[in-house]
């Protein structure tokens, strides 16, 4: 099961939908990318929530003054079939710098952004955009 694709495709439906709030199951993993999602203003926040089972996360999407999604799209790169590594020389720039790669790292869930500056490399989990 790759719960960082349906995590993906949770936000990606939500933003073409036109929604404000999306919930998916939490994990830490997931936690960790709206972490890095509301660090870099692609979304509002998140609040989590206990449901008795796994639990629950609630994204706010944000949108700009004309109704635009911050989120144009948001791909998942590394797959359970076919695992992207990547080294610091070699971290994509998505979007000619206007794009956000997230990685993980040994040293946590990492923007590109940081861990150029920590000088690590990882596999690349999604990019946003």
């Amino acid at each position: 099961m790759d719960t960082v694709g349906d995590f993906c495709t949770c936000i990606r439906n939500a933003v073409r939908a036109g929604k404000d709030k999306v919930d998916v199951p939490k994990s830490k993993l997931r936690e960790s990318i709206a972490e890095k999602l509301k660090q870099y203003g692609y979304i509002r926040g998140y609040r989590t929530a206990e449901d008795g089972r796994q639990g629950l996360m609630r994204l706010y999407l944000k949108y700009d003054q004309k109704n635009c999604p911050k989120i144009q799209d948001i791909q998942r790169v590394s797959k359970p079939s076919r695992r992207f590594y990547t080294k610091v020389d070699d971290v994509p720039e998505i979007r000619s710098g206007y794009g956000l790669s997230i990685l993980s790292t040994n040293q946590g869930i990492l923007s590109h952004i940081e861990a150029k500056k920590q000088n690590v490399g990882g596999e690349i989990l999604c990019q946003v955009w």
